[in-house]
């Protein structure tokens, strides 16, 4: 009987406590889906890849992403093997990042199931080169986990990436990127 008093006074504790430990949790993936689309009337362009790395903290509005470039895949082999040669040099460039802050996530609440926008502000690193970015997106609560959702444009040419003359018409000037990442708490 009274080991039965215990154990129910420990969950009554566990369940008032758990989600303020869930507000100081970090969550994190390793299986973020980010695709991109760059087409234009001649050429439809499309890569993804669900190898990206995602870690953040809500409470602090801290985020961070990392792709391998050699990780995205293409329809066709030679657009994959373009890409990975002629453009982002996956080899010299081997990853894209993304840091940057959550601007609002006091608007984030954890406790309690839903759909909350997100302003993300930050830098992001493609082939080299650091440039500021701002993006909208969607933090949805799922039980404990996060489901990170955005849409945003980059222009490859302010990445210095070159598209050469022969194939310009074929890819789009600005390039359409998503994010979909569900990351679950990181365990301390």
């Amino acid at each position: 009987m009274r080991n039965q008093y215990i154990k129910e006074v420990l969950m009554a504790i566990i369940v008032t406590l758990a989600p303020f430990q869930l507000l100081s949790q970090t969550f994190f993936t390793r299986t973020g889906e980010v695709s991109f689309h760059a087409s234009t009337p001649l050429e439809n362009i499309d890569a993804n890849t669900n190898e990206a790395t995602c870690i953040i903290n809500i409470e602090t509005g801290e985020v961070a992403f990392a792709v391998l470039m050699k990780s995205f895949q293409f329809r066709k082999s030679l657009m994959q093997e373009h890409f990975n040669e002629n453009y982002v040099e996956s080899s010299k460039y081997p990853k894209g990042t993304f840091k940057g802050k959550i601007a609002n996530p006091k608007l984030i609440v954890l406790d309690k199931g839903g759909s909350y926008p997100a302003e993300v502000e930050g830098e992001m690193t493609i082939h080299g080169v650091t440039r500021k970015i701002k993006a909208k997106g969607t933090i949805k609560v799922i039980e404990n986990n996060i489901q990170v959702i955005s849409s945003f444009q980059i222009v490859p040419e302010d990445y210095n990436i070159t598209i050469p003359s022969i194939v310009r018409g074929k890819i789009a000037k600005v390039v359409e990127v998503k994010v979909n990442a569900f990351c679950k708490p990181l365990k301390n």
